[in-house]
């Protein structure tokens, strides 16, 4: 299922300048690089800052599913499957980045552990779930300003303890209702918050 086409702004751009590709940091693909195709305003996770996220996150990753929906380079996701998640749902709307994204999957040898879906993420999230998720990254393009309308669209793709990794402009604090802070980073240009599920008292 292809959605219509998004009236999403462009990508942001990219303050980190047009390395070519990233590389996973961490678990069996350890090293392995993924491309970064030219994109406007393409802003793959840096290595710093994903190293610090999942070493949070590394007590929960094992059979996890992940759902990574502005997925880019799928640094987040494929990150997530090399440490021992189960699968993990990477979201592309760019049809090069999504063919990007399935060359490095079948290169990395992801199998059925690993699906590329070209959608837009809000319209994926209006749809008929795909089953509930443990962890789901939203570091979409800032200037887009996108956060709230998926916050407000994923309780239903959510399991009951649910994490959730935001990706923000490092001046943004990103207001969500219905969950608890775990931890918080600032890079160069960035905020990285990790939240866990509020559970009732």
């Amino acid at each position: 299922m292809v959605p219509p086409r998004s009236r999403t702004p462009a990508r942001a751009p990219s303050r980190q300048g047009p390395s070519g590709s990233v590389r996973i940091i961490g678990g069996r693909w350890r090293g392995s690089k993924l491309p970064v195709p030219s994109s406007p305003g393409l802003r793959p996770t840096s290595d710093r800052a994903r190293e610090t996220l999942f070493n949070w996150l590394q007590p929960m990753l094992a059979g996890a599913r992940v759902l990574d929906l502005f997925a880019g380079s799928g640094a987040l996701g494929l990150e997530a499957l090399s440490r021992g998640a189960r699968e993990a749902l990477l979201v592309e709307r760019d049809p090069a980045l999504a063919d990007a994204l399935r060359g490095s999957c079948a290169r990395l040898g992801a199998g059925e552990a690993a699906t590329v879906l070209r959608a837009d993420a809000l319209e994926l999230l209006r749809a008929p779930v795909h089953g509930r998720f443990d962890l789901v990254f939203v570091d979409p393009p800032f200037e887009a300003g996108l956060w709230q309308e998926a916050l407000a669209r994923l309780d239903p793709w959510l399991s009951a303890d649910a994490w959730l990794y935001l990706e923000s402009p490092r001046d943004l604090e990103v207001e969500a209702g219905g969950w608890s802070l775990h931890r918080q980073a600032a890079s160069r240009d960035a905020r990285h918050t990790l939240l866990r599920r509020a559970q009732d008292p």
